[in-house]
C-alpha cells in the first residue's frame, strides 16, 4: 500500500439552514411543580425504582433525579427512614468482615454473604 492513494479524494460540505423535513419540532417542556413534588414523594420511598418511577411519568430518569436531589438540598422534603445516606469511617480488619450501623443498629456480615440477602436484612432493620 502506498502513501499515495488511487483512489480520488473529496470533501462535500452541507449547510442545513432550515429543519430538515421530519425533524421533530419541539419546545422545552415545563413541569407544574405539583407534579415534580408528586413524582419525588414516590422517588422517596427506598423500596421503589424511581428510573421506573420517571419512565412511567414520561419523565427521563436523569430530570427525576434532578428534582428530588433539588427538594432534598432545599430541605422540602425529608427522605424516608430518617436520615440520609452519609459516608463513615471504614477500618479494614483483613477478617473479610464489614460491619453496617443504621439507627444504632449493628449488621455484621461475613464476605460470603450474598448482596441480595444483605439487601433484605438492611430493608429488615430500616422497616
Amino acid at each position: 500500500m502506498s502513501a499515495t492513494g488511487s483512489r480520488p479524494k473529496s470533501l462535500q460540505l452541507l449547510e442545513a439552514t432550515a429543519p430538515l423535513d421530519g425533524a421533530p419540532i419541539a419546545e422545552r417542556r415545563r413541569w407544574s411543580e405539583r407534579f415534580k413534588a408528586e413524582l419525588v414523594a414516590k422517588a422517596l420511598d427506598p423500596e421503589v425504582n424511581v428510573s421506573a418511577i420517571a419512565r412511567g411519568a414520561g419523565v427521563h430518569p436523569a430530570q427525576l433525579f434532578a428534582w428530588k436531589r433539588q427538594a432534598l438540598r432545599k430541605g422540602t422534603v425529608k427522605p424516608l427512614g430518617g436520615t440520609a445516606p452519609h459516608f463513615v469511617e471504614v477500618e479494614t480488619t483483613g477478617s473479610g468482615l464489614i460491619e453496617i450501623e443504621i439507627d444504632g443498629i449493628v449488621i455484621r456480615a461475613g464476605a460470603e454473604v450474598g448482596q441480595e440477602h444483605l439487601r433484605r436484612v438492611i430493608r429488615a432493620v430500616r422497616g
